[in-house]
């Protein structure tokens, strides 16, 4: 993982980093084994997805002392963006909040406002895919297709969801992505132009992404023996020749990274959903 991202998902030092380690589960997950009514939903959906969204950086970069996935867009707390996006589908059985160590013991009282027996906060690591495993290692036992997804991607649509999901749910990874269509140069270390990148094949990965569960979670289990690390989840998957696939993504899946974007934000928000 490069010191960039490093740095962005670093865990704050901010309140309370004097305390102790709280416990790992905050809100107690959903029994879904012996509530049937919770393993279906209406319309005899099959709830079998779990979603871990990241929230564990820091957003130094953003030039704010606030959490930039505390801080609100498009009228609501970045974070509820997509906790609320998850929980509005009936094939989701819980969604895993990994925060900040300082800041999971005492989750802001706004996150409250989604369905709690579907709701679940877990600490995050140094690092981002140690957040993510803590998510994964979260989830219960009746998930069986696993989607991680960036809270600092705020907007994300229902209709990128359904297409990870649909994805995944053949047996591969899927990441949301667009394609490139700038045109790419490679240079040296003076700026000097040492040559033009063919864009034909490369796409911008973004969140969410899902695989089938145990894909997901024996390729965090190779990266963690190898002491490997990952600026995505697919990218541990494609290091043992795992399948991996994008799918379209959407504008309105913009990262946010830098104080600029929130206002990117709240325009991409006026857009459909793609």
């Amino acid at each position: 993982m490069s010191t960039a991202e490093s740095s962005d998902e670093s865990q704050t030092a901010g309140k309370g980093t004097d305390h102790a380690q709280p416990p790992r589960r905050i809100i107690p997950p959903p029994v879904v084994a012996s509530r049937p009514e919770t393993a279906r939903a209406a319309g005899d959906t099959l709830r079998d997805v779990g979603v871990v969204i990241v929230a564990g950086g820091s957003g130094s970069r953003t030039g704010s002392t606030e959490l930039k996935q505390f801080r609100w867009v498009a009228g609501k707390p970045a974070l509820l963006h997509s906790v609320q996006a998850f929980m509005a589908r009936p094939d989701v059985a819980v969604v895993v909040v990994v925060l900040p160590k300082a800041y999971a013991a005492d989750p802001p009282p706004w996150l409250f406002q989604c369905d709690v027996d579907r709701l679940l906060v877990s600490v995050g690591g140094r690092e981002r895919h140690e957040s993510v495993v803590n998510g994964l290692e979260d989830l219960p036992e009746e998930v069986t297709i696993a989607v991680v997804h960036d809270a600092a991607r705020p907007l994300v649509t229902d209709a990128t969801i359904d297409r990870v999901i649909a994805a995944a749910r053949e047996g591969q990874g899927a990441v949301a992505a667009l394609p490139v269509v700038d045109t790419l140069k490679e240079v040296d270390e003076s700026g000097r132009i040492v040559r033009t990148v063919d864009r034909t094949r490369l796409w911008r990965a973004q969140t969410p992404q899902a695989f089938p569960r145990q894909m997901i979670e024996a390729a965090h289990v190779a990266a963690r023996r190898d002491h490997v690390g990952a600026t995505d989840d697919a990218a541990l998957c494609e290091r043992l020749g795992l399948p991996v696939v994008v799918v379209r993504g959407s504008e309105r899946g913009l990262k946010i990274t830098e104080e600029a974007d929130f206002a990117r934000a709240d325009a991409l928000s006026l857009l459909r959903d793609e």
